[in-house]
């Protein structure tokens, strides 16, 4: 079960969507004249629909078997994405299908999965969350250099083509298989037991990891959407560039395979806190960059924080809540990530667009990322572990 989901995950709305979209920046501003900061606004319109439609997402899931969501979701994704093959010069279509995108994007991604695997694990859940990630992480690496491979091939529009195809040829087969593992009769979720909805957006708690993962993917998403246009600015070859990205995929994996171990083992907020000094670590350094080992460097150490958060979240909200609502919490913790993710790469353009340069927002998001860190030292002890709904 953990695997389906995890090559769901590789070609998700979290994975091939945003880590590609970094290597398709230049070739679409350069092909139509457009400023880095209107492409961006395109993945700022994705991201925004993210998180308009994460909570009805979730109530879904909390109520109704997965595989009604994903499937829907993944094939909905993959045509969209493959069309983006027929892209005019009208800014308009590119952001009217990038909304699509970003409307079905967490029925793909970790939202629609998380819940299932929170019913199959308990004890071993960080590890479990682990792999389930470990598809995405496996598409930082592998993606980014294949689509700069493929529009040196073929160009932009057949690797939209083909990419979009793979979701469908390889997403809706594993997503077939992806199931809870109890239910009542009529194929609805067997109520679980945990914290209401209601109960969980009035806790202090709740609003502490919101803020955290707010403050988190401002920087992180900025740092992922201009990685590559960064580094080629300054004088790095695209090709190695795109390793660059694929290095941060690579530390993304490792980050949330050690993570899962650790938070199976010790209190997740302590693990936290490691992890985004991490992550503020590597943006400081990339706002200095100025040569391939460097970028690498920095885009690892981004990477190994920002895997080791895509399995802080759930668990954190599936041992202070429970699992009774945990899909719609964890759907309104990503409409947080996901406004915050819009603003990252359109003031990143910004940025850039004004001053030639993201070395000063760089330094300024890097700050962000240490109050991030601090945020998780004001978590309390876990109340309870629902333990015995979830057995």
């Amino acid at each position: 079960m953990a695997a389906a989901s995890s090559v769901c995950v590789l070609v998700s709305f979290a994975s091939l969507f945003i880590y590609t979209f970094a290597i398709f920046l230049k070739p679409l501003a350069a092909e139509f004249g457009w400023s880095r900061e209107a492409v961006s606004v395109a993945f700022g319109i994705a991201a925004l629909a993210v998180a308009a439609c994460s909570p009805p997402l979730g109530w879904l899931l909390d109520r109704y078997p997965a595989r009604r969501i994903i499937l829907p979701c993944l094939t909905i994704f993959g045509c969209a994405f493959a069309s983006l093959a027929l892209l005019t010069r009208h800014l308009w279509h590119l952001y009217a299908i990038f909304l699509i995108l970003g409307m079905v994007g967490n029925g793909t991604a970790h939202l629609a999965y998380t819940r299932v695997l929170s019913t199959w694990f308990r004890e071993r859940r960080g590890v479990a969350f682990s792999i389930l990630l470990g598809g995405g992480a496996v598409g930082a690496m592998v993606l980014p250099p294949l689509a700069e491979a493929l529009i040196h091939a073929v160009g932009w529009r057949a690797s939209f083509a083909i990419l979009g195809a793979g979701v469908l040829v390889i997403g809706l087969p594993c997503g077939w298989r992806v199931r809870e593992r109890s239910r009542a009769a009529h194929s609805v979720i067997t109520p679980a037991t945990g914290t209401s909805v209601r109960e969980g957006v009035r806790s202090r708690i709740f609003w502490i990891i919101v803020a955290e993962l707010f403050l988190i993917s401002i920087s992180q998403n900025g740092a992922i959407t201009h990685l590559s246009a960064l580094l080629t600015d300054r004088g790095i070859a695209a090709g190695k560039a795109a390793l660059a990205v694929s290095a941060m995929g690579g530390a993304i994996l490792a980050g949330r395979l050690l993570t899962g171990w650790l938070l199976d083992r010790y209190f997740a907020p302590r693990v936290a806190v490691c992890l985004f000094a991490l992550s503020a670590l590597g943006t400081f350094l990339l706002a200095g960059a100025h040569s391939l080992p460097v970028g690498i460097g920095a885009a690892a150490l981004i990477g190994f924080g920002m895997g080791g958060e895509g399995d802080v979240t759930p668990y954190l909200l599936s041992r202070y809540f429970g699992l009774k609502s945990f899909s719609t919490l964890y759907g309104f913790t990503w409409t947080a990530y996901a406004i915050a993710g819009a603003i990252g790469p359109v003031i990143m353009g910004r940025a850039f667009d004004a001053t030639g340069s993201y070395r000063a927002l760089l330094m300024q998001l890097a700050g962000v990322t240490l109050v991030a860190a601090l945020l998780m030292l004001l978590l309390p002890r876990y109340k309870t572990s629902f333990a015995s709904s979830e057995d």
